[in-house]
Formats: C-alpha cells, sequence, structure tokens
C-alpha cells in the first residue's frame, strides 16, 4: 500500500497566561494561538506485520523519545480497541525544532489522529477525540484543528475561522527550554482575560498589548533569548514579537512578506549561526 502524505503544521502563542498552579503541580493556563506553515512532514499507511512501525528522520530527529506521542496515541488506540488488528507504518520528517514551543510533537499525534479519524479508520466523536489527545499530551487537543484558537483556563477550546495573514520570522538560538523546569519557576499568576468566542481578542492592536507571562522566567535563565526578542522587537516594521510557549522559538510578526525578507537580512547579518525561517500564519 502506497503511503500517504500529511503536514503537520506548527503551533505559536500568541499569548500565553498562567493564571494558577494545580494540586497535581501541572498549570492552568490560558492562551491565543495559530498555525504557520511550516510543518512536519508525515507519511503513513497500513502494513501487514505484528507491530506498528514509527521513525523519524530529518535535521530535529535526533534524541526523540522511543515513548513518543505517536507511540502513545497507537498504543492507545489499540488499547482502547479503535483500530482492532490494524497496524501502520508512520515516517516523519522533523522540520519543526524540538524544546522551541512550536508543539512539534503534539501536533505529529494531533494530525495522525485527524486523519485516521476522517478516513474512518477509527470511528469516535470530536468529543471522545479530545478526550483521548489529553491522554497522550496537554497540547494535543490543541491541534485538532488548524483554525485561530483561544485556549480557556478551563481548559475548553474555542476555535475561530477568521484569519491573520501574518508573515513571521521565527529565529531560535542553540539552546532548547524544558516545559518542566520553565513551569516550575512560575512564581506569579495573571487574572483570566478570556471567557468567551470574540475575534476582537485577534485584533492586531490586541495581540500588540498581549502577553507570555513565561517570557520573564525564560530570559531570566537564558539572557540570549532575551537579547534575541530585544533585536527581533527592533527591526523594520515589525508588529510585535513574542516568544512561543516555553520557549526557545521567538517569533516577529510583520503584515507583509516583504517585511519579513528585509527583516531577515538584518537578522542573518546579527545572528549567522542561530536557526531561523520565513513562514506564513495559515
Amino acid at each position: 500500500m502506497n503511503f500517504t502524505k500529511l503536514n503537520s503544521c506548527a503551533k505559536v502563542n500568541l499569548s500565553l497566561n498562567v493564571i494558577k498552579r494545580l494540586p497535581n503541580n501541572y498549570h492552568q493556563i490560558e492562551s491565543l494561538f495559530t498555525f504557520i506553515q511550516l510543518s512536519d512532514e508525515i507519511k503513513i499507511r497500513k502494513i501487514n506485520k505484528p507491530k506498528n512501525k514509527v521513525s523519524f528522520s530529518g535535521k530535529f530527529s535526533k534524541g526523540i523519545n522511543k515513548n513518543n506521542t505517536i507511540v502513545r496515541l497507537l498504543n492507545l488506540l489499540e488499547k482502547k480497541k479503535l483500530i482492532k488488528k490494524k497496524k501502520f507504518e508512520i515516517k516523519v520528517k522533523k522540520n519543526i525544532p524540538q524544546k522551541s514551543g512550536m508543539g512539534g510533537g503534539s501536533m505529529n499525534a494531533a494530525c495522525i489522529l485527524k486523519y485516521l479519524m476522517k478516513k474512518k479508520i477509527v470511528n469516535i466523536s470530536l468529543k471522545k477525540a479530545k478526550e483521548m489527545a489529553c491522554k497522550i499530551g496537554s497540547d494535543v487537543v490543541l491541534g485538532l484543528e488548524k483554525k485561530n484558537s483561544i485556549l480557556l483556563s478551563n481548559g475548553n477550546v474555542i476555535r475561530l475561522d477568521n484569519k491573520l495573514n501574518f508573515h513571521v520570522l521565527i529565529a531560535i538560538p542553540r539552546i532548547g527550554c524544558s516545559t518542566k523546569d520553565i513551569f516550575s519557576r512560575v512564581r506569579t499568576f495573571s487574572k483570566p482575560l478570556y471567557f468567551n468566542k470574540n475575534k476582537i481578542f485577534f485584533k492586531t492592536n490586541n495581540l500588540i498589548q498581549s502577553n507570555n507571562d513565561l517570557e520573564n522566567i525564560v530570559f531570566k535563565k537564558y539572557s540570549i533569548i532575551k537579547n534575541l526578542k530585544y533585536f527581533l522587537s527592533n527591526l523594520p516594521n515589525v508588529v510585535f514579537t513574542r516568544m512561543t510557549g516555553t520557549g526557545s522559538a521567538v517569533v516577529a510578526y510583520f503584515k507583509s512578506k516583504n517585511a519579513a525578507k528585509k527583516a531577515e537580512k538584518f537578522f542573518k547579518s546579527k545572528y549567522k549561526s542561530y536557526w531561523y525561517i520565513i513562514s506564513k500564519t495559515i
């Protein structure tokens, strides 16, 4: 059987507010987030083998845990008897950097679950899919729809149909940030801002005034990320800059591709060894 090709798009947080620490030491957060064209390339097919086969290639494939999100998804589907005796070969070319705050692994699992549901290989409701996604990883549910989205502090996700049309310059220094470590350093909390579906949250003026509560924590530990954001924030024609997730990626937002390309020239002259990419919100 031939492979089916899927694109697993990266997620970026436009805002992130930490509301409180939960009894299980996880954190209640809320966030505005969207998706960009940068994506991992996934190939999937059914196989007549006794076990699933999951492999990774590409620049950012090194060190991926054997108990990764895709393996956990397949194991959970088998445990729930949702794929019966079907086995799959899945190949992932990793274009999204690990420990960048762009949710590469979580988006991979969400992408595959969506595909299996679309092809009626897995017959479950969206509600059940969300429940399963939360068992695989806290961010997996975010990738079930590629739209501008609001993560409410109660864990619900609201999707909007409007588009942002930002061009972005994403830059990453030569370090990765541990989600567990960064959240363990949170000492102050924000009041919830998002309670319903409201397109005004995604208006440019609101996004400019929004924040990522984790930035100051990351900047205190990694001054090079703080310096990177300062540099990106002072590029010509930048609308706003924001670290995504727990870092280490910092995203500069522009209104046009031409503005992003001009900013790229300044960036390359300053940070010759940093990974970066020009992309666009979808």
